[in-house]
């Protein structure tokens, strides 16, 4: 998008349920979630590694760290719901949000081991992206520290844009971070989004759930089809 004369920033992200196939974002409840997320998180310290804050040490906490997430008024936690067995299995923030520009960011990403690696993981940040675009975003952002290799393979695999490297960003957990900076922009996510529907189609899955082909074998698929 280069001309931006008509253009209007797009509202602010309400906190809703945003539904697909193989999960549910639903925002953050800690009467509702706190449990559930809980079980799934405790026994999976290393999923605390390369977020901004230790893992807490017990249930009591765990609550306190919600309750704080959802009193925000700058951020959208959302958790997220397996839908092959209706349980919170983690949550992620719509962040950064700046409409304005029309930017925002998926970031504080607490997905339990259960999650991690599945589709329903995958449909999670799809489903951030649609929801974003649709409301006229121009700028979907993925940011993670440069030693986070998983989290880079990640984005990367998702359709997002590496854009380089923020050397010594933050200090975190008293430590240098440099953060590595991805993005989706509006031209592009028609492709992204065709390539995520594509590879969340039920027919891309056998009957045990292993995927047929991968997401960018997909996007790559379509991107010569297209260009031929």
């Amino acid at each position: 998008m280069t001309d931006l004369t008509a253009w209007q920033p797009p509202p602010f992200p309400s906190r809703r349920v945003l539904e697909g196939r193989y999960c549910r974002l639903e925002p953050l409840d800690v009467a509702r979630h706190a449990d559930e997320l809980w079980a799934a998180l405790v026994d999976a310290p290393e999923v605390w590694a390369y977020l901004p804050l230790t893992a807490p040490d017990g249930i009591d906490g765990y609550r306190s760290l919600l309750a704080s997430m959802v009193e925000r008024t700058d951020i959208v936690p959302l958790a997220v719901i397996d839908a092959f067995d209706g349980r919170a299995k983690g949550h992620l923030w719509l962040m950064e949000v700046r409409p304005s520009h029309g930017v925002a960011e998926v970031g504080f990403i607490t997905y339990s081991p259960r999650l991690q690696r599945t589709r329903t993981a995958t449909e999670a940040i799809y489903l951030c992206g649609a929801f974003l675009f649709g409301l006229g975003y121009r700028r979907f952002e993925w940011k993670c520290n440069d030693l986070n290799a998983p989290s880079k393979r990640a984005a990367a695999r998702f359709g997002f844009v590496y854009e380089g490297l923020f050397r010594q960003h933050m200090v975190v957990k008293g430590a240098n971070r440099d953060t590595a900076w991805f993005s989706i922009v509006d031209g592009e996510w028609p492709a992204v989004d065709a390539a995520f529907r594509a590879w969340l189609a039920p027919d891309n899955f056998d009957a045990e759930g292993r995927q047929r082909r991968g997401l960018a074998e997909v996007r790559a698929e379509l991107t010569t089809t297209t260009a031929g």
